[in-house]
């Protein structure tokens, strides 16, 4: 087997990046928190209620990150990859039940709308608005294709949208007393946050449940592969996705001649990471198709993993 290069995680900078806009959006929720219950504004409290989601994402994010840094174990060959894959489900998830609280919420105040202090909330969801620009500004600089950061960015620009959401319902509120508009405004900020929760979850569940990557024709490898000068046949190939931008493939290879086995494995490899960017390949060859129910094809294979 070749010594892989498994260098996809996150750099210094990213990090520290990510830790600084954690800092300062845990920061500004408490504010936002007691803004909330002091103008008695719905919109507000939702928001704050979404940086709390926010702050926890961008907690498993920072985490998720510094374990797959870490190198592979005994009982974890493939390291830690997939903790920023569980880190942007868990991520998804959060979103999702935000969403769902604030529906409810609004809906009930909907029924008996309540006074809020208009002036002061918008001032406070102006503040957050430019808190959550500068932090969705500073994750957008990493221009990184890992899922996990993605996540983190979707969290801090769903909030710029609640954000927006508040003030828009506080200018509202300040100019004609329709207090209607803080539960209004809330319900189209959630159902625009679940959209983004649904990318996420869809995306990370299909790579924690060994999907094929969306990215590859797993029948255009396939042709590529049973094409190639000396292979008769495939059977058992499958490609996954260890981490975002990492995809790994294993097939059994069906060959004329076992004698030529390796350099064969070594052209497919070279035709595997060039046409379809794939570094990480096993491969078993064999002089017949084997039956699966019968075992092994013992004393006609010879594995061969690249």
């Amino acid at each position: 087997m070749d010594d892989h290069g498994h260098s996809h995680g996150v750099g210094g900078s990213q990090k520290k990046a990510l830790l600084l806009v954690l800092l300062f959006t845990g920061a500004f929720m408490f504010i936002e928190a007691a803004a909330g219950f002091y103008t008695r504004s719905l919109a507000l409290l939702s928001d704050a209620g979404h940086m709390l989601t926010d702050v926890v994402a961008l907690t498993i994010a920072f985490l998720a990150i510094r374990l797959s840094s870490m190198p592979p174990t005994a009982r974890k060959t493939f390291g830690f990859y997939r903790a920023e894959i569980l880190g942007a489900f868990i991520n998804g998830l959060l979103l999702v039940g935000i969403s769902v609280w604030i529906i409810i919420e609004a809906f009930h105040r909907m029924s008996a709308p309540e006074p809020v202090k208009s002036l002061e909330m918008t001032i406070v969801a102006v503040a957050g608005l430019l808190l959550n620009l500068g932090s969705a500004y500073v994750l957008y600089k990493l221009r990184s294709d890992n899922l996990n950061l993605k996540a983190a960015m979707y969290h801090v620009i769903s909030d710029a949208l609640g954000s927006v959401g508040a003030i828009a319902a506080g200018l509202v509120m300040i100019f004609t007393g329709w207090y209607y508009a803080d539960s209004i405004i809330s319900i189209l900020i959630s159902v625009l946050i679940l959209r983004g929760a649904w990318t996420l979850i869809r995306d990370s569940s299909h790579i924690l449940l060994e999907g094929t990557p969306s990215r590859l024709d797993i029948d255009a490898v396939e042709k590529s592969i049973s094409s190639h000068d000396g292979v008769i046949s495939v059977h058992d190939l499958h490609a996954w996705t260890l981490t975002q931008g990492h995809e790994a493939l294993s097939a059994h290879l069906v060959v004329s001649d076992m004698q030529s086995g390796e350099a064969l494995m070594g052209e497919i490899k070279s035709l595997l990471l060039q046409k379809f960017h794939i570094s990480h390949v096993t491969l078993q060859i064999e002089t017949e198709e084997c039956d699966d129910a019968s075992g092994p094809c013992y004393g006609n294979t010879d594995p061969g993993k690249i």
